[in-house]
C-alpha cells in the first residue's frame, strides 16, 4: 500500500552513512569539492569545457565520415529540421515510410517536448524520430541486424545505436539532422553490442560486448581513430552486464550491473588504462534478501551511488576505507562497498534514473516515486494503471518558471509544497508509450502497440485501409495513407495466426491459434456471424475466391477447409462446406483462381510435400471436398511459395519459387513445367509472393512481383527471365519476417515481422526499379555476366567449343559429306552439352529442359521447336543449372544420412550399399548404366566405348570397380577419387564453413 511507505528511510546497515545531509545540486557540488580526492577534482567537468563541447562534436569531418556537405549540414542544423517540407527525393526502389510498432524491450526517448512532441524509439533494424502531433516519422537506417541497444545525449542532440549479429555496428546520430556522423565497425566482432550509454559531454562512449565473455570498451567518437581508448574483458561470473551509466560529474567513472553484480569503473588517461571492482553483496551480507538488479545510477550530490532490484530496495554504495589505510588509497572504484539496503517498497522495481535533484523508480505495477538525495519519499503516481514500465525520460527543457504553480500537484512532505518537475515520457514492457504533463498532471497515451508476435496482416482491396493481428488477440485497422489508427478489438480467446479482406471489402476473415474462424464486419469488426471452428490446428492461411462466394483456410495439421456463402431464412450467411486433409507436410499456401472457361472459381493448395493440389468446387457437397488432382511439381527441391502469373501470353501459367532459388512456370491446365528460371538470390529463398495489382495508367506488359525471403523484402519486375538486374530486396526485419501484403493500388508493400512485433510500409518506386534494370545491359549482356569470366572468358570459348561439337556430332562423326555449319544444335544434343559444361541435370531436368524449348512457340505457331541457338542456350544454362553449384557440406550431410561411422570414427558408406542405393533409389540406374558411369569416372572407359560398340562386360567392370573403389567410402573419397572435384583445405573445413565447389560441378542430384 502506498501510504504505508515510510518518508523516513529503514536503514540496514553495517556501515556509518555517508549521505549528504542536504538535496540541493549546488550545495551537493561544494560538498563534492570538499571530499573528493585530488583526482576525482580534475576530472569535474568546468564550464569552459561544457560550453565547448558540442563544437568540438560539430568540427569532427575529418573523423566522421562525412561529406563536405552532410558536415554543413549537421553543423546549421536545428530541432525539427527532419520534418521540414522539402523532403529528399526518393530514389530507391524501395523506401521504409513508417513502421507500425516498436522495441518495447528498449527505452524510449524523449527528444522535444511542449509545441513539438518527438519521442526516439528502436523499430527492428532503425531508430524512429517520430513527432507525435505532427504524425510524422523519420528513420534512422544504417544497421543490417536488429538494433540492440540505444541511447542519446543530454542535450538530446546525439543519438547513439548499436546491434548484434554479423557485421556489427556502431552509430553515432545527429538527431537534428538526421545524419550519421561517425560510425565504429567491428567494435565487438564476437556477438555485438548488449549496452551502451553515452557521457554527460557526449564526448564518450562506452559498450558493453554481447558475448559470453563480455568485454566493455571506451570510446572517444569524436576521434577518427576507430579503436577503443580502453577496453577490458568481464569473467562470466559476474552474469550477464545488461546496463552501463556514466557519472554525470565525472565521465571517467562508469557503474554496470547484471542482475546478479554489480561493477564500478574508472579510467583515466595515464597508463594504468580502465580498471573495474566487483564489490560483493549477497543475502547474507544484510541479513535481508537482496533480490536481482534491475538499474544503477550516480548520486547527485555526492560519491555515492545507487542499485535497484527486484526486491523493492535500494542498495546504497559508498568508498568504504579502513582506519589504517591511508585516505590517498582510498579512491574509486576499489573501495566500493554496499553500506545500505534500504527497503522502500514490496513491488519489484525496474527502473531507477536520477533527475534534477531528485532519484526517480519506476516498478512492475506501473508507479512512478521521486525520492530526494536522502532517500525521502517525496511523491509518487499510483494512478497510472500501467503494466511493468520500462523506461522513463525527462523532457531537456526543465519546468518555465511561472508565478502561479497551482496546477502542479503537491510534494507529500510536510510543508507541502508544489512538486515542480519536467515532464516524462513511459513506456512499459507491454508497447505502451505515455506523456505525462507534469503541470496539470495530464497522461496522454502516445501509443499501443501489439505486446506479442505479428504474423496477420491484410490490405483492404479497394481503400487504404491494413488490418494488423497479433498473438495478443489485439487487431488494429489502420489508414495507411493518413497513418491513423481507426478501429480495433481485442479477442481473448486465442492468438490471431492470420487476416484476409474479402476481393470486395465486405468481410474480414480471423483465423486464430485454436482453429477458430471469424467473420467480421470489415468496418466495425463485429461477427457476421457464429465463430466456426473446424480447423484441426492454428489456422495459418485465408483465401477468397474472385466472386465472394467461397473462402478457404489451410492449418498446421496439413487440411484444406472451405466455407461457402449461402442463402439462409432469406439472408446471406456463411456457412462450412467441407475439408480434406490434402497434404503430409506443411502447406505453404492457398490460392483460388478463375476458370476461363466457366468464370467459376479454382482452389489450388501446395505444400512442402512438393504436391500442388486442385481441388473440384463443383463437384463438392457438404462434409464432402472433392480433389480434382494431385500433382508432384518437384523432384527434390522443396516449393515454398505460389502465385498465379499475369497473362503476358494465351497461356495461362502458375507461378512457383522453390528452396533451391528457382522459380518455375507450370501449365494452369496440364499442370506441366514450362519454364525454370533463375530467381533471386539474396541470401536465402523466396518465402512469399505477391503480384502486386496493375495500376489504370500501367503498360498491361510491364506488371510487377513483390517478394520476401527470411530477412528482406524485394520487387521483380515481370515476365520473369532469369535476368538478375530486374530484382532487388532491402533488408526488412532481420530477426525474420514472417508475412507479405500489398495495397491495392500496388504503390506500397507491408511486411510483418513476427517476433519483433513490427509491421513495417514500404513505398515503391517503379522508376528507380526500372533504371536498374537499364543499367545492367540489355539482351544477352547480364547473362554472360553470369558466366565465369563473362563473353570473353575461357569458360564462353569452351562453350562455343562444345556448341559446335555438337553440330558435329548430330551430323555424324565420321560422315564425308560437306559440312553443314550454323548457329543451332538439335534439342537432342542439349543434354550433353550441359554436361560438358560441368552441370549434370537428372532425367527429369532433363525433360523439363527439352519441354521447356520445345514447346516455347507452340501457342503462338502451332508448331514445336526442334533447335536451339547459342544464346537461348547460354539461358537456359544459366537458368537450370544450381545456383551456388554443389557445396562440401551437401556431399557430407549425404554421407551422414547414407553411411555410419567406422572404426577410425569416419562416416563412410559401404561400397556394395552405394552401388545398390544408385540402382534402387530416386531415378533407377541399370546394373549397364552405373558401370558405364563408373568406369567414364575412373578414366577407363573412353566417350562412347560402351553404347556405341556394344561390348560391355560385367565381370570386367565389376573387377574395376572392386579394384579403383575402397571397401568404405567416405566423402572425401568419393569427392576427390571418385568424382575428381577439389576438397577444401583440412583446417578450413574443420571451421564449419559451407564450402563452394565449382559451380560446373552441376547438382547434388547427380
Amino acid at each position: 500500500d502506498e501510504q504505508q511507505v515510510p518518508t523516513e528511510p529503514q536503514w540496514e546497515s553495517k556501515a556509518p552513512a555517508r549521505l549528504s545531509s542536504s538535496t540541493n545540486l549546488k550545495q551537493g557540488m561544494q560538498q563534492i569539492g570538499q571530499e573528493a580526492q585530488e583526482s576525482d577534482r580534475k576530472n569535474l567537468r568546468d564550464k569552459d569545457e561544457e560550453n565547448s563541447a558540442d563544437q568540438e562534436i560539430l568540427s569532427i569531418e575529418a573523423g566522421a565520415e562525412m561529406s563536405c556537405e552532410e558536415s554543413s549540414l549537421v553543423f546549421s542544423a536545428t530541432p525539427g529540421l527532419l520534418f521540414e517540407e522539402n523532403e529528399h527525393i526518393k530514389t530507391h526502389p524501395i523506401s521504409l515510410s513508417w513502421a507500425f510498432g516498436y522495441n518495447s524491450s528498449l527505452p524510449v526517448y524523449s527528444l522535444l517536448d511542449e509545441e513539438q512532441r518527438v519521442i526516439l524509439y528502436v523499430s527492428s533494424h532503425s531508430a524512429v524520430i517520430h513527432d507525435v502531433h505532427g504524425n510524422r516519422q523519420y528513420h534512422l537506417q544504417g544497421h543490417s541486424n536488429s538494433i540492440s541497444c540505444l541511447c542519446i545525449s543530454e542535450d538530446r542532440r546525439w543519438v547513439a545505436t548499436a546491434d548484434q549479429g554479423p557485421d556489427n555496428l556502431i552509430i553515432v546520430w545527429d538527431a537534428f539532422s538526421g545524419i550519421p556522423v561517425h560510425t565504429i565497425f567491428g567494435s565487438h566482432p564476437e556477438d555485438g553490442v548488449g549496452a551502451i550509454a553515452i557521457s554527460q559531454d557526449a564526448k564518450y562512449l562506452v559498450t558493453v560486448g554481447a558475448s559470453k565473455i563480455q568485454r566493455v570498451c571506451i570510446w572517444k567518437w569524436t576521434s577518427p581513430e576507430d579503436k577503443p581508448m580502453f577496453s577490458i574483458e568481464l569473467p562470466p561470473a559476474f552474469g550477464y552486464q545488461s546496463y552501463i551509466v556514466f557519472n554525470p560529474k565525472n565521465h571517467k567513472e562508469l557503474v554496470s550491473n547484471s542482475k546478479t553484480q554489480v561493477l564500478f569503473y574508472m579510467w583515466s588517461d595515464d597508463t594504468s588504462g580502465l580498471h573495474y571492482s566487483a564489490p560483493p553483496l549477497t543475502d547474507r551480507t544484510f541479513d535481508k534478501t537482496v533480490g536481482l538488479f534491475s538499474q544503477s545510477v550516480f548520486h547527485f550530490s555526492n560519491l555515492q551511488a545507487l542499485t535497484a532490484t527486484s526486491g523493492g530496495k535500494l542498495v546504497v554504495w559508498d568508498i568504504v576505507c579502513s582506519p589504517s589505510r591511508p585516505a590517498s588509497l582510498c579512491v574509486k572504484p576499489h573501495n566500493m562497498k554496499a553500506i545500505k539496503l534500504m527497503y522502500v517498497q514490496k513491488d519489484a522495481l525496474t527502473v531507477l534514473t536520477a533527475s534534477d535533484s531528485y532519484f526517480v523508480t519506476c516498478d512492475v505495477k506501473g508507479h512512478v516515486k521521486f525520492y530526494d538525495g536522502q532517500l525521502q519519499l517525496v511523491n509518487w503516481y499510483s494512478h497510472f494503471k500501467l503494466g511493468p514500465i520500462q523506461s522513463i525520460s525527462f523532457s531537456k527543457s526543465p519546468p518555465r518558471p511561472s508565478s502561479n504553480n497551482s496546477n502542479y500537484s503537491s510534494s507529500c512532505t510536510i510543508n507541502s509544497q508544489p512538486f515542480i518537475i519536467r515532464n516524462f515520457i513511459l513506456s512499459t514492457r507491454d508497447a505502451t508509450v505515455l506523456h505525462f504533463t507534469a503541470k496539470g498532471s495530464k497522461l496522454d497515451k502516445l501509443m499501443e502497440e501489439a505486446k506479442e508476435a505479428v504474423n496477420a496482416i491484410a490490405c483492404h482491396p479497394s481503400q487504404p485501409l491494413i488490418a494488423i493481428g497479433s498473438h495478443c488477440g489485439l487487431l488494429k485497422v489502420w489508414d495507411y495513407m493518413q497513418t491513423k489508427y481507426l478501429y480495433s478489438r481485442i479477442f481473448m480467446e486465442a492468438s490471431i495466426q492470420c487476416l484476409a479482406y474479402d476481393p470486395k471489402g465486405t468481410f474480414l476473415v480471423a483465423g486464430f491459434s485454436d482453429g477458430s474462424v471469424y467473420i467480421l464486419d470489415s468496418i466495425s469488426l463485429e461477427d457476421d456471424c457464429k465463430e466456426f471452428k473446424y480447423s484441426r490446428g492454428p489456422v495459418t492461411h485465408i483465401s477468397f475466391s474472385h466472386d465472394s462466394q467461397y473462402f478457404a483456410t489451410a492449418d498446421e495439421k496439413y487440411s484444406v477447409t472451405v466455407y461457402r456463402r449461402i442463402l439462409k431464412n432469406g439472408e446471406r450467411t456463411w456457412e462450412h462446406l467441407a475439408g480434406v486433409h490434402s497434404h503430409y507436410k506443411a502447406i505453404r499456401n492457398i490460392i483460388f483462381g478463375v476458370d476461363l472457361d466457366s468464370d467459376q472459381p479454382r482452389l489450388l493448395s501446395l505444400g512442402e510435400d512438393r504436391l500442388l493440389v486442385e481441388y473440384d468446387l463443383g463437384s463438392s457437397s457438404k462434409d464432402n471436398l472433392a480433389i480434382l488432382r494431385r500433382d508432384r511439381i518437384e523432384q527434390s527441391a522443396v516449393p515454398l511459395c505460389l502465385a498465379w502469373y499475369p497473362p503476358f501470353t494465351p497461356e495461362a501459367f502458375i507461378l512457383t519459387a522453390n528452396n533451391k532459388y528457382k522459380m518455375k512456370l507450370y501449365n494452369a491446365t496440364t499442370k506441366m513445367c514450362r519454364k525454370s528460371l533463375l530467381g533471386p538470390t539474396y541470401g536465402s529463398p523466396l518465402e512469399k509472393i505477391q503480384i502486386l495489382p496493375a495500376a489504370n495508367s500501367q503498360d498491361p506488359q510491364k506488371r510487377y512481383l513483390a517478394y520476401i525471403t527470411k530477412d528482406k523484402v524485394g520487387l521483380q519486375i515481370l515476365p520473369i527471365d532469369g535476368n538478375p538486374h530486374k530484382s532487388l530486396a532491402f533488408i526488412c526485419h532481420p530477426g525474420g519476417v514472417s508475412n507479405l501484403a500489398s495495397s491495392y493500388d500496388g504503390c506500397h508493400v507491408f511486411t510483418a515481422g513476427g517476433n519483433d512485433r513490427i509491421v513495417m510500409k514500404w513505398e515503391l518506386n517503379i522508376n528507380a526499379l526500372e533504371a536498374t534494370v537499364s543499367l545492367g545491359g540489355e539482351d544477352l549482356i547480364p547473362f554472360y555476366n553470369l558466366l565465369d569470366g563473362g563473353r570473353d572468358g575461357e569458360f564462353f570459348r569452351e562453350l562455343e567449343d562444345y556448341f559446335y561439337y555438337a553440330q558435329l556430332r548430330s551430323q555424324g562423326i565420321d560422315a564425308m559429306e560437306t559440312r553443314q555449319v550454323s548457329t543451332h544444335i538439335p534439342l537432342e544434343e542439349v543434354p550433353f552439352v550441359m554436361r560438358a559444361m560441368g552441370f549434370y541435370p537428372s532425367e527429369e531436368k532433363i525433360e523439363d529442359m527439352i519441354n521447356e524449348v520445345k514447346f516455347s512457340e507452340y501457342v503462338d505457331t502451332g508448331k514445336q521447336v526442334t533447335n536451339i541457338n547459342l544464346g537461348d542456350f547460354i539461358k537456359l544454362y544459366i537458368n537450370h543449372r544450381p545456383a551456388f553449384g554443389l557445396s562440401m557440406k551437401e556431399i557430407q550431410n549425404a554421407f551422414q544420412v547414407l553411411g555410419y561411422s567406422s572404426k577410425n570414427g569416419e562416416i563412410v558408406i559401404n561400397r556394395g550399399d552405394l552401388l545398390e542405393q544408385l540402382q534402387c533409389r530416386g531415378e533407377h540406374m541399370t546394373e549397364e548404366e552405373l558401370a558405364e558411369c563408373l568406369t567414364t569416372l575412373l578414366g577407363r572407359n573412353p566417350e562412347g566405348e560402351i553404347s556405341e560398340q556394344g561390348t560391355y562386360d560385367p565381370s570386367g567392370a565389376a573387377a574395376l570397380i572392386e579394384e579403383e573403389i575402397p571397401e568404405e567410402i567416405t566423402a572425401e573419397i568419393f569427392t576427390a577419387d571418385i568424382l575428381g572435384l577439389p576438397i577444401p583445405e583440412p583446417d578450413n573445413t574443420e571451421t564449419g564453413k559451407n564450402y563452394e565447389l565449382p559451380n560446373r560441378i552441376g547438382s547434388a542430384e547427380s
